[in-house]
């Protein structure tokens, strides 16, 4: 199978991630994602989508939210891109531990990890890219 790559741009306004998730589930089943990782990609989209409107961009609606997503024989690969100034990923606390377990940061990006083949995060100077990938089978 060769690569295939789609393409999605929304603002960053949380009425726009109904629509976005709809665009990843629509790939994932026309890509023959196995049913026990589907729920595993479209909660961790939704996560890093929601994560991105809401922090990177500060829920600025003249800031977008890029989504591009790439299947090839083995796994799908989500990039979202915000406008953010990113964040340092080891200052995220690990919800896991007894002293953060009130805490209200953290709980989305340890689910992805656990939901995710991979999971990473790269700044760029245009914003930073939230990377997802999950394999098809």
């Amino acid at each position: 199978m060769p690569e295939k790559v789609f393409y999605k741009e929304i603002p960053s306004d949380p009425s726009y991630l109904p629509e976005a998730e709809e665009f990843i589930i629509n790939i994932a089943q026309a890509n023959n994602l196995a049913e026990v990782k589907y729920n595993s990609l479209a909660l961790s989209f939704s996560e890093a989508a929601s994560n991105c409107v809401v922090h990177g961009n500060k829920n600025d609606p003249n800031k977008k939210v890029r989504i591009k997503v790439v299947v090839d024989e083995e796994k799908i690969t989500v990039i979202l891109k915000d406008e953010g100034n990113g964040f340092n990923i080891q200052k995220v606390p690990d919800p896991t531990k007894p002293e953060n377990i009130l805490k209200d940061s953290g709980r989305g990006i340890h689910i992805m990890k656990s939901f995710l083949d991979e999971l990473s995060y790269r700044s760029t100077p245009e914003g930073t890219e939230t990377i997802l990938v999950i394999k098809l089978k």
